[in-house]
């Protein structure tokens, strides 16, 4: 059995994070897929609580199971190695650019594969150079999901707008998104 992490602040979580999931479960044959809500993310302010994001997140990953993220990766990564044996930590392609900067990249490698989703047309020899940045290219796995130009941030700034994000989203996460008022001016 190998198990996905996948982590995000899902603020909210949308297809795209959908698709990643999917298409990791399916093509490195991952089960299951933990995710995780990052409540207080190193790279950026949220200032949706983080019950809320949660409940967002099993709105949109109805078949995973959903924990809170407290800890840096290396940690989580570590605890996970020691429950499920075989790791792999997916993330995007743009996140693996920066990830030799991340706290203890090495360590994270040690307990854990990183499973890099990137999109088509992604240029190769950036991902080849960012590869020559790493302790351990052998324990870096690619795989191609579709192109869905989505971002948490647009997808608050529609809603705030009043503009809907259905399509963009599982229906389940728009129908809580209008239900709780969130991401609306003074919601």
């Amino acid at each position: 059995m190998t198990a996905g992490l996948f982590g995000s602040s899902f603020d909210p979580p949308h297809d795209g994070h959908v698709a990643l999931v999917e298409t990791a479960r399916r093509e490195l044959g991952l089960e299951p897929v933990v995710i995780l809500v990052t409540v207080r993310p190193a790279y950026k302010r949220v200032e949706t609580p983080a019950e809320l994001r949660l409940e967002l997140a099993r709105a949109a990953f109805p078949g995973c199971p959903v924990e809170r993220e407290e800890s840096t990766t290396d940690v989580t990564v570590r605890e996970a190695e020691a429950r499920f044996g075989d790791v792999v930590f997916l993330i995007g392609a743009d996140q693996f650019l920066d990830f030799p900067t991340w706290h203890d990249p090495d360590a994270v490698l040690e307990h854990a594969r990183l499973g890099v989703a990137t999109r088509p047309g992604y240029p190769r020899e950036v991902l080849e150079q960012a590869l020559t940045r790493v302790s351990r290219p052998d324990r870096v796995l690619f795989f191609e999901i579709a192109e869905l130009p989505i971002a948490s941030s647009d997808l608050r700034a529609r809603v705030a707008r009043g503009e809907p994000i259905d399509g963009l989203v599982p229906l389940a996460v728009a129908d809580l998104v209008r239900a709780r008022g969130l991401y609306r001016p003074g919601g």
